[in-house]
């Protein structure tokens, strides 16, 4: 791939902080950064029809990608569920070794870069060896996710996951969760590697902390894990599901967003994850701590968790972004189109977010650019100098984008169009997805391919 350190990249069209603006040059510096956002310009360097900055995807599960279309079967119990997939989860992963990890991490990083994602959020619980003790390197399986963003330049931000118990009663972990626990000690140790390792990537990685849940840490531990992450990004699954939100009302007698509201001090590198099962009062006070929401809707709607309550967080000032965490498909346009239309069929309106002055479209889109690089901690999120150079270009020559000028443009890529419109990415000015296709496409597929063929025989 590569850089285009002083290059100028033109655009007849392209969303700016202040709105849409016409005939723009941006200019990227050296150090993968916009240096100068200009209007008004004579076609120039690489010309484009559609430029925005591309967002990040703020939480993923890489290694769940090859279990993807694997969990749709009815298992023996009556009614299928999250924690029936779970127990599927469990099982498949105690087949994957360190290679397999990286393969499909890999594979999966390219996915997100060819949808138009600049950045990821690696919320890595995967550890330890299947019996859950630790590889000779004890961040082993976090050195493979830094490996694959190595590969293919997609923005990291890597979130080691801290995972003491297997609920709040503090039971042992079971043999499905056995990789992923630690007590503090050896999850600090792992994150210090971590830090080391991390220092391979580009200046625009970030390494954060990310205490699974309130069910795998107990307070003592979460308060060890907000400790150590300071300000740099926390990531948090928090009310996700009914029996996890009885769980830790059972525990602590207090629904979890209250009980973390009055237990710590959420503040703005929070990200909590999925958040689906909130009252009024809880989406209202989430809203207002400054923290970012981080929905997933597609795996949302596969795990039946529920519905954010996004009208009214977003009326109280809430923030969001958008991952694809189980990543059993990977599409930002369909994030988008998921989170509007789960508002619309819950309340039975339309344009649900829309503002008078912002399209549907226009207030995802913003959104989760935002929202995204905030859940980070990466100095992205718009086409200004200064920001790191996080760019989507659209094709504007696909058919339904033919004619359209201003949030037009986003409503018919998001409700009208797909992921097949992104022509070109850049990732902190590395040039990653020209013409549709990663720039080390063919050689990471094969890999895939390859791990997936073995894996499946080990299954």
């Amino acid at each position: 791939m590569s850089m285009v350190a002083g290059a100028t990249i033109f655009a007849e069209q392209a969303l700016l902080p202040a709105g849409w603006a016409k005939n723009v040059a941006v200019t990227i510096a050296e150090d993968g950064r916009i240096s100068s956002v200009d209007r008004d310009c004579t076609p120039s360097g690489n010309r484009v029809g559609i430029l925005l900055p591309a967002p990040v995807n703020l939480h993923s599960h890489a290694f769940q990608r090859a279990m993807a279309g694997m969990s749709e079967k009815r298992g023996s119990e009556a009614r299928d569920s999250f924690w029936t997939w779970r127990q599927i989860m469990f099982r498949f992963l105690d087949a994957l070794s360190p290679e397999d990890v990286e393969a499909i991490a890999a594979f999966v990083q390219m996915e997100m870069l060819e949808a138009g994602y600049a950045a990821v959020g690696e919320f890595h619980y995967l550890h330890h060896q299947p019996e859950g003790t630790p590889y000779r390197n004890l961040a082993e399986l976090s050195e493979r996710i830094i490996a694959a963003a190595f590969e293919t330049g997609i923005g990291l931000t890597h979130l080691p996951v801290f995972y003491q118990f297997g609920g709040c009663d503090k039971r042992p972990l079971a043999p499905g969760q056995i990789r992923f626990g630690n007590d503090f000690d050896r999850f600090a140790q792992l994150h210090e590697l971590a830090a080391k390792a991390i220092n391979a990537l580009p200046d625009d990685a970030v390494l954060g902390v990310a205490p699974h849940s309130l069910r795998a840490v107990d307070e003592d531990g979460l308060s060890m894990a907000v400790s150590l992450a300071g300000e740099k990004p926390l990531h948090l699954h928090l009310a996700e599901q009914v029996a996890e939100v009885e769980e830790v009302q059972a525990a602590q007698g207090l629904r979890p967003v209250e009980w973390l509201l009055d237990n710590q001090a959420v503040g703005k590198n929070w990200c909590l994850i999925h958040a689906t099962q909130m009252t009024a009062e809880e989406t209202i006070g989430l809203a207002r701590t400054g923290a970012v929401a981080g929905l997933c809707p597609i795996t949302e709607s596969s795990l039946g968790d529920g519905i954010f309550d996004g009208v009214r967080f977003l009326d109280h000032g809430g923030r969001f972004g958008v991952g694809s965490d189980s990543n059993i498909r990977i599409s930002l346009s369909e994030e988008l189109r998921t989170l509007e239309y789960s508002q619309r069929l819950r309340d039975r309106s339309r344009a649900s977010v829309a503002t008078t002055e912002k399209s549907t479209g226009r207030v995802l889109f913003e959104g989760a650019v935002a929202g995204g690089a905030q859940a980070a901690g990466r100095s992205s999120g718009a086409l200004a100098a200064g920001c790191f150079a996080d760019l989507l270009a659209l094709d504007e020559t696909a058919i339904d984008l033919e004619g359209r000028e201003g949030d037009e443009i986003l409503d018919s890529y998001i409700f009208a169009g797909d992921d097949r419109m992104v022509r070109d990415v850049w990732s902190a000015g590395r040039h990653v997805v020209v013409h549709g296709k990663h720039v080390k496409g063919d050689a990471i597929r094969a890999r895939y391919r390859a791990a997936m063929k073995s894996l499946r025989a080990r299954l």
